[in-house]
């Protein structure tokens, strides 16, 4: 879910990886690694600034808040998970106290949220909302984590408290996407859809809602079959992206999985051939060369090797739904692809998660009884998702 973002050695011993990471050593020395942001860049020289003013005042919450924000922005933006670290050490002062001012609370929950640590995210949100019941972004970010987790009632509610406090808008779509996923597709989507028109020319309407709604009215099309509403949905959004610099890499994610989805890889190739820093940018363009019988996409399965193994050394699960898809899909490897996607699934409950989790079970022995957890979640959630039924027709179940 996009917002306004020890198990490692559990995983080690599940799965019987290697203990060391392979060190990748470029084949020549002209390879380029990577690209370093110029220092020409308005973001950078933004950055630059905002560390000036918090050396000169480094109690100053107010200017770290501000710095931190701007990091957690270029996170979601870039999907560079590093910005999400320099966000916290802008907060270091104030990180570990129990009571630290509301702002830096509701930053440290939208960090803590973004790498997936979501009680510890509600315990500083529902801390923020003891003292400040009108805290838009609290409660906005609140419903995005309960959401998350499949608590769709509380994350209701949550939504529901924005009414007074936020453009109608917002409100809406808090609680519309989460009725598409909850039994309510066809009429969430159509009242969002509504929503959307009527207030897509508001000059209070910011670029970055436009874009949140578009993206995920897209996503809603998507799991109704409407391939080409979809199709609209995802054009309108990456047409405001550009116009408000690039398209951010969640909404090039779910675009490139739709296009795969449709049997589109060349798309998706020339879509992303320049984003494959990002790990979940990378694994769709290895998966598009492959669709594409690339030979140039083993070099991309080997990067995507490293890049894993090192997640694992450091610890990080956050992108375990992707490690599962690159499991099943690349490495052909289902047994790992569905210990990874079941530790995914106990930490959070998306449709995308339920898709990876019930495709690795399909491929394995016990097919129907591996899933079980994500088949009761589907039929109790009423989950409408066109996507998911060819793998449950494999998995012998009635979508």
């Amino acid at each position: 879910m996009r917002l306004l973002l020890t198990s490692g050695f559990i995983c080690f011993a599940l799965l019987g990886f290697a203990a060391q990471a392979t060190p990748y050593i470029p084949s020549n020395g002209k390879q380029v690694l990577e690209q370093l942001p110029r220092r020409t860049d308005p973001a950078q020289r933004a950055f630059t600034e905002l560390r000036r003013r918090l050396a000169e005042k480094p109690a100053d919450p107010a200017i770290a808040a501000e710095l931190a924000q701007a990091y957690i922005n270029a996170a979601r933006n870039d999907g560079d998970p590093r910005y999400l670290g320099y966000a916290q050490a802008a907060l270091k002062p104030w990180w570990n106290l129990p009571n630290p001012p509301i702002a830096v609370l509701v930053l440290r929950a939208t960090i803590l949220q973004s790498t997936h640590q979501f009680p510890a995210a509600l315990a500083d949100l529902n801390s923020v909302l003891k003292q400040d019941r009108d805290n838009a972004q609290a409660w906005l970010t609140r419903a995005t984590v309960l959401q998350v987790q499949g608590q769709f009632a509380q994350a209701k509610a949550s939504c529901m408290h924005l009414y007074p406090l936020a453009p109608e808008l917002i409100t809406l779509t808090c609680l519309h996407n989460i009725g598409s996923l909850n039994g309510e597709a066809a009429s969430s989507y159509a009242a969002l859809s509504a929503a959307y028109k009527k207030y897509e020319k508001n000059a209070d309407t910011d670029t970055g809602t436009k874009i949140w709604v578009t993206t995920l009215l897209a996503e809603m099309a998507a799991r109704l079959g409407d391939a080409r509403a979809t199709a609209t949905w995802y054009q309108t959004a990456l047409m405001l992206g550009s116009e408000s610099g690039s398209p951010d890499s969640y909404l090039l994610g779910s675009y490139a999985d739709f296009l795969l989805d449709q049997q589109r890889p060349a798309e998706v190739v020339t879509l992303l051939k320049s984003k494959t820093k990002v790990d979940a940018l990378l694994l769709r363009y290895a998966l598009a060369l492959q669709a594409q019988k690339s030979p140039a996409a083993v070099e991309q399965i080997n990067l995507l090797d490293q890049r894993f193994e090192a997640a694992m050394l450091r610890g990080d699960t956050v992108h375990q739904r992707e490690q599962a898809r690159y499991e099943l899909l690349l490495n052909k490897r289902p047994a790992i692809a569905l210990k990874l996607a079941q530790l995914n699934w106990a930490i959070q409950k998306e449709a995308a998660d339920l898709r990876i989790l019930l495709e690795a079970a399909a491929q394995n022995p016990q097919g129907q009884q591996s899933a079980v957890d994500g088949l009761t979640w589907l039929k109790q959630n009423k989950l409408e998702d066109i996507t998911l039924k060819p793998t449950l027709a494999k998995l012998g179940v009635q979508p």
